[in-house]
């Protein structure tokens, strides 16, 4: 027993004022301080990410419902609110010209931009640019002020107007009250309640900002391509989009900040092409714009603070302080370069063109010291200092501007704007739509009076509206029986309606079922679908027969006849192993045509590798070396909105139907096939087997009796993933238990609905 002496009279006695008497009077770390699991075990796969931006992160509550308050809000009486706040300067931060509406323009194209086509990640429709690490990257500098110049609006209108909505309507009303007729404007962004620790953003990092020499150094590009610009091979890795770590798009002094001129196209081409826009949209954008406001490059970016997020905490989530005079006004530093492209910076016109084509442009350098570009001719038309009244300035271009002008294709684009602005007016009005709506998906989740609706708008993947009855629960069950009738196994009827589902990514909305892509080009080409191809034409017969003989204006899409197949096979399956299953089904699918999809932006659905079908692309080494197989499985998971025990039950059943793109019996762990059994887990987890590398690289092996060394079954890394990595083996555990198999069946089946739901806004609310 420890003995502590009391007596303040004895030497020996133990000093107790002060300090512990057991020792550890130093703190080293409270939660969060690392190390944490990733510093020690880089390499884990980090199955906690399917879990970011959970309902217990939302202050709203889960019954609170965005779609019934937004539509509450007056929009027009908003937007006149939103108006009268764009010409009314604060003394804080003063507006330049006595207009915010270019710097709201900013920060909406900012919020948007992110928007890449390979995964769908990015865009405007979570307002991440609240958060890190966007709303600290050195592109969205001042950024944060714009929001805060916002505030009041937000206040005001609370929970029925997301940040989200704001920021691009706030956009869509400062380029009105300069004269530019926009396309329109949807509501229906919900904002996130926490970080974005799921999207890839590049490899490229700076492991402490602080000991940088100022914050722009986290703006780099060493890492994300392969080769220089100009080489044969000069490619920019997926799924990125942007050139640089820390920018929207690309380098305005040029890919190396040298003025490269051609390299700079080269760059915009690749950055907006990953932003699924084509060159008239890329032109469009860049030239309007461009044709407000101004850029900011008064002080040397060394002397400016360090990003919102490193900010000190007096601060109160400002950054990039600037001590400069009043750190702001004529003071301003944003990006490094200064001046305005037009003489008239808060109006629509056409002098953004008019300038770069009319005049001949010499190297020069900002007052911060970034590379720009001024008119040769002295004589050339001025643009009104942003503060200081009687004061002029040169025109300004940047290096990206100059790449319109000498990319032979650009060119041909501005020179047809140069011609007819009413023709640029309306690409821009389109492409800034586009821009700020990509990624919310079909036009069901679009809210308010100003949304459009047109087919024409075919980044939107549009699905005709159904000029029929839709089916009811007798035809659904007729229907079963049907397609149960047609020789169709088991496996192949629930591979196909998984295929048709398994494209949606929650990112952009984009993929599923609906629509029946499925057997459209270029879906039906690919090789992972090839096992639906003769499923289909079998269900074709049903749907013709159906059509044929309904009464009551009754009509069956092959949309919802694919998803049917899947869900009577389910119900057979369930029944064979014992536990006899209601499949969930809610028709009303519709069928789109081939002329209405997109062939090039749906290539990019097209896997490289689909852990659910035990698919990898054949050139998936040279692909994907750095990431493996598991890792871009969980990257699937996460597009499909999957927890973890979703993803694990989805993939245990999945395993027991046989839903592997080639037939294979990789991961199939059960002698009854077809039968949903709970078979996969409970052989995952035995220990009378052991598991052996059938390949260099590990991509399959064998599952090999431990006593007789005999191959008992065949696997995949996407398969053993579940037995090795330890959050997935505790739900795999539960789903093997004795009492699993139930417990399993109704987790399977509930997942299987929510993947096959996941693209139904039509009926969701």
């Amino acid at each position: 027993m420890l003995h502590i002496n009391h007596d303040k009279t004895d030497t020996t006695s133990f000093d107790m004022q002060g300090k512990c008497p057991f020792g550890g009077d130093r703190i080293g770390g409270a939660t969060g301080t690392p190390p944490a699991l990733s510093d020690w075990y880089p390499n884990r796969l980090k199955v906690e990410l399917l879990h970011n931006n959970s309902p217990q992160a939302n202050p709203l509550g889960e019954d609170f419902n965005y779609a019934e308050a937004f539509s509450r809000i007056d929009l027009e009486a908003l937007k006149q609110e939103i108006k009268s706040f764009l010409t009314t300067s604060v003394e804080w931060w003063p507006s330049d010209y006595g207009n915010y509406g270019p710097q709201m323009i900013r920060m909406a194209w900012h919020s948007a931009g992110t928007y890449r086509i390979a995964d769908g990640r990015g865009g405007a429709g979570q307002a991440m640019q609240r958060f890190a690490p966007i709303e600290s990257w050195w592109d969205n500098g001042n950024v944060d002020k714009s929001r805060r110049l916002l505030w009041p609006i937000k206040q005001k209108y609370g929970s029925s107007l997301s940040w989200a909505d704001l920021i691009v309507l706030t956009g869509n009303c400062a380029l009105e009250i300069m004269g530019f007729p926009t396309y329109g404007f949807a509501g229906g962004r919900e904002d996130a309640w926490e970080a974005d620790n799921v999207t890839y953003w590049g490899p490229e990092v700076i492991h402490d900002l602080r000991t940088a020499e100022s914050p722009d150094k986290m703006v780099n590009r060493d890492k994300r391509w392969r080769g220089q610009n100009g080489d044969a091979d000069y490619d920019l890795e997926n799924p990125l989009a942007a050139t640089h770590q820390a920018l929207i798009y690309v380098n305005p002094e040029g890919p190396y900040a040298d003025g490269d001129v051609m390299g700079s196209a080269r760059d915009i081409r690749v950055a907006f092409t990953r932003m699924a826009m084509n060159d008239e949209e890329t032109v469009a954008l860049i030239a309007g714009g461009h044709a407000f406001g101004k850029s900011h490059g008064m002080v040397p970016s060394a002397k400016i603070g360090m990003p919102p997020e490193i900010a000190p905490l007096e601060q109160m989530g400002l950054g990039w302080h600037n001590p400069v005079g009043s750190g702001n006004a004529e003071n301003t530093m944003t990006n490094g370069i200064e001046g305005s492209w037009t003489q008239n910076p808060t109006q629509w016109d056409n002098s953004y063109l008019e300038n770069l084509f009319g005049h001949e442009w010499k190297q020069t350098r900002s007052p911060a010291g970034a590379l720009q570009w001024t008119p040769v001719d002295s004589d050339a038309p001025r643009t009104p200092d942003a503060h200081i009244p009687g004061k002029t300035h040169a025109l300004m271009m940047m290096t990206t501007d100059l790449a319109l002008k000498e990319d032979p294709e650009y060119r041909k684009v501005c020179e047809k704007f140069l011609n007819d602005f009413d023709a640029f007016t309306q690409a821009f009005s389109k492409a800034w739509y586009k821009l700020t709506h990509r990624d919310m998906g079909p036009r069901e989740r679009y809210l308010g009076p100003e949304k459009r609706n047109e087919n024409d708008l075919l980044w939107q993947d549009p699905i005709p509206v159904a000029d029929y009855a839709i089916i009811d629960a007798a035809d659904v069950d007729a229907l079963k029986k049907d397609i149960l009738d047609l020789g169709v196994s088991v496996s192949d009827l629930v591979f196909t309606a998984f295929s048709a589902a398994v494209t949606h990514r929650h990112s952009d909305k984009r993929g599923g079922a609906n629509g029946g892509r499925l057997a459209l080009a270029p879906q039906k080409d690919w090789e992972v679908n090839q096992r639906t191809v003769p499923v289909i034409e079998k269900l074709r017969t049903v749907q013709s027969k159906f059509n044929e003989q309904a009464g009551g204006g009754k009509q069956v899409s092959l949309a919802d006849l694919i998803v049917l197949g899947g869900c009577a096979a389910l119900e057979k399956a369930a029944a064979d192993a014992g536990v006899p299953t209601n499949v969930p089904f809610t028709p009303g699918r519709r069928d789109t045509t081939q002329e209405l999809t997109d062939v090039e932006m749906f290539t990019w659905l097209k896997p490289v590798a689909d852990g659910f079908r035990n698919y990898l692309d054949a050139d998936f080494n040279k692909i994907a070396a750095k990431v493996a197989p598991e890792e871009l499985f969980l990257d699937k998971a996460q597009l499909l909105n999957l927890t973890a025990p979703e993803w694990v039950a989805l993939t245990g059943g999945l395993r027991a139907m046989n839903v592997n793109h080639d037939n294979s019996h990789h991961g199939v762990f059960t002698d009854r096939v077809g039968v949903l059994t709970n078979d996969f887990f409970t052989v995952l987890t035995s220990m009378d087997y052991e598991w052996k590398k059938a390949d260099a690289k590990g991509h399959t092996l064998t599952l090999n009796d431990r006593k007789t060394g005999e191959k008992r079954f065949s696997a995949t890394r996407t398969d053993l993933v579940f037995g090795s990595n330890s959050q997935l083996r505790a739900v795999a555990e539960v789903y093997a238990g004795q009492d699993g198999h139930q417990r399993f069946v109704k987790a399977f089946v509930k997942a299987w609905d929510k993947v096959m739901m996941l693209d139904r806004y039509d009926v969701k609310a």
